[in-house]
């Protein structure tokens, strides 16, 4: 090998060296640098994560407690809705009450108005083929005396644009059709069915009362009157 050759590849031998401690140096410097920075990160990831953990606890909890108010409101509401429903009733009970004491008090009080065979009160619902009636019939006249008869019902209408009265037979659909049976002492319920036709378009209703004996007596209501929701019932006592 000759000198020049030998000088070269010493040279070349000392550049790589000088190369490869430079990148020894570089590394450990970057190293230096680097190494703090990732510390740094790892520990803001380990803060973020138990921060993230005290947050879901934090709303685990806030759910739990929402759903516990939730459910005391509801609770709450509902009891509310329940006594309203409670007291409504009670309310219509002490009407309904008021109503038949004053009643009795009309029928058989000290000072009660002495009236003979009458109407009281009308009440006409419709169900799924006809309209339902019931009629109180009242009498004070004589008390303790017996009432005893038939009663009937018509109703005043139009139809096609005329005037028309449908009468016992027609409301029943009957020829001949058996009149309802009365007899009580002050007073009492009688209802029935009766069939209105589709176009037919009822206005006045009457009651008819034919006594076993003495004169008939009649009683109309308008048809309004007759389906406006009434009082609750009266239960006739025991004859």
């Amino acid at each position: 090998m000759t000198q020049t050759g030998s000088n070269q590849r010493k040279l070349r031998l000392a550049v790589a060296g000088v190369f490869v401690a430079a990148l020894v140096f570089g590394g450990w410097g970057l190293w230096r640098v680097v190494s703090p920075a990732s510390a740094d990160v790892r520990a803001q990831l380990a803060d973020s994560r138990r921060a993230l953990e005290r947050l879901r606890g934090e709303h685990e909890e806030l759910q739990q407690r929402v759903a516990t108010l939730s459910r005391s409101d509801q609770i709450s509401r509902d009891a509310n809705r329940d006594l309203q429903g409670t007291l409504s009733e009670r309310d219509e009970e002490i009407a309904g009450l008021r109503a038949d004491v004053a009643f009795y008090e009309r029928l058989v009080g000290a000072t009660a108005q002495r009236r003979g065979l009458s109407v009281h009160a009308l009440n006409m619902v419709p169900n799924e083929s006809a309209w339902h009636f019931q009629t109180t019939l009242t009498q004070n006249l004589n008390r303790g005396a017996v009432s005893s008869g038939d009663l009937t019902v018509s109703i005043e209408g139009s139809r096609d644009g005329r005037l028309e009265t449908l009468d016992w037979d027609a409301l029943r659909q009957q020829e001949d059709a058996p009149p309802k049976d009365y007899s009580f002492k002050y007073f009492q319920q009688v209802e029935g069915d009766v069939f209105l036709p589709e176009d037919f378009n009822p206005v006045r209703v009457t009651v008819r009362l034919q006594p076993r004996s003495g004169r008939a007596t009649e009683q109309s209501f308008t048809w309004a009157d007759a389906t406006r929701s009434s009082a609750p019932a009266i239960a006739a006592p025991a004859e």
